[in-house]
């Protein structure tokens, strides 16, 4: 059973009474009459992220993830809590002081505000996070509409490959590692959208377990399908540099997760503004796809129009 499953079949109907909580089919809690958005992150050592040898920038990674729910629902995030769990190994005054920094330098770069939490001793390390925006409206999962672009912003897959190197599952001698691991603790997320989302977009997502896997929740209520074209998707020219270099497959780096980039789709109607904002923010924003009929297979092709094999979908959490 997947964490999808779980909150399905036990928790989803104590939610029924309560249109706030997006019957739990969504990334927020939204209470429309008081304008605020919440969204909660649990992070564990050795699965979200590798270790505590850099608690610095493990934290810049764990912030900004958790803040990027809010950005894709064209929210800005305004307070943040943290709860933790650890022991004094990794609550040293040394980890403290670079925990400091790292969440004094994020608060100074999205204007957000730690505002409470709680910490317990534990020999497993963990951290939750809280966001908290404040706005009169979102953007919702299962809004999209047939022959919707499909848009993603940024690049996908650096993230992944800097996990490889991390795990010393690839290794490459040069500077383009530093570059990779970068982008694996700090994630590029896409503030400057986050006022603009709204202007265009019929629902959003953000990719933190995966381009296919997050495309299929954002409209997993509706009965459509998606056609992606693998050519379009995404990718950095350091990222095509080793691909090309080690003789690697672009697909096999698409869909792994933790890029936290925003997916939307939106009416053809709106190429023309998006083009504009991501000209005028320099923001890539990149049409790789369309939402179409339940009746057509979801599928992603080559220029050829061939369909490609997927062999990872994405990152689910199974429990048994």
């Amino acid at each position: 059973m997947n964490e999808f499953e779980l909150i399905k079949n036990y928790f989803q109907k104590l939610s029924k009474k309560n249109s706030n909580s997006l019957y739990l089919n969504d990334d927020v809690f939204f209470d429309k009459k008081n304008k605020f958005v919440v969204s909660v992150d649990t992070y564990l050592e050795g699965n979200h992220f590798i270790n505590f040898k850099k608690p610095y920038l493990v934290f810049k990674k764990i912030l900004r993830a958790s803040i990027s729910d809010l950005i894709a629902k064209g929210v800005k995030p305004k307070y943040y809590f943290i709860s933790a769990s650890g022991n004094k190994k990794s609550f040293s005054k040394s980890n403290l002081l670079k925990i400091k920094k790292s969440l004094k330098e994020e608060q100074n770069k999205y204007k957000i505000y730690l505002s409470g939490g709680d910490t317990i001793f534990s020999n497993k390390l963990s951290f939750s996070i809280t966001s908290i925006g404040i706005s009169n409206n979102i953007i919702y999962r299962n809004k999209a509409k047939i022959n919707d672009d499909i848009y993603v912003s940024g690049n996908l897959g650096d993230s992944y490959m800097g996990l490889l190197i991390l795990k010393n599952k690839i290794n490459f001698n040069n500077s383009l590692k530093s570059y990779f691991i970068n982008q694996y603790y700090k994630p590029d997320i896409q503030i400057k959208l986050v006022d603009k989302l709204k202007n265009f977009a019929n629902t959003s997502i953000d990719i933190s377990d995966g381009l296919v896997t997050d495309l299929e929740k954002m409209i997993n209520n509706q009965k459509l399908s998606y056609k992606l074209n693998l050519e379009y998707i995404p990718i950095s020219n350091n990222l095509k540099k080793i691909i090309k270099i080690k003789k690697l497959k672009k697909i096999n780096f698409i869909s792994h997760g933790d890029d936290y980039q925003i997916l939307f789709t939106a009416s053809k109607n709106k190429r023309r503004i998006i083009k504009n904002i991501a000209s005028k923010y320099r923001i890539k924003i990149t049409n790789i796809g369309k939402i179409q009929s339940i009746n057509k297979k979801p599928s992603i092709v080559n220029n050829k129009n061939l369909e490609i094999t997927l062999k990872n979908k994405g990152y689910l959490h199974e429990f048994y």
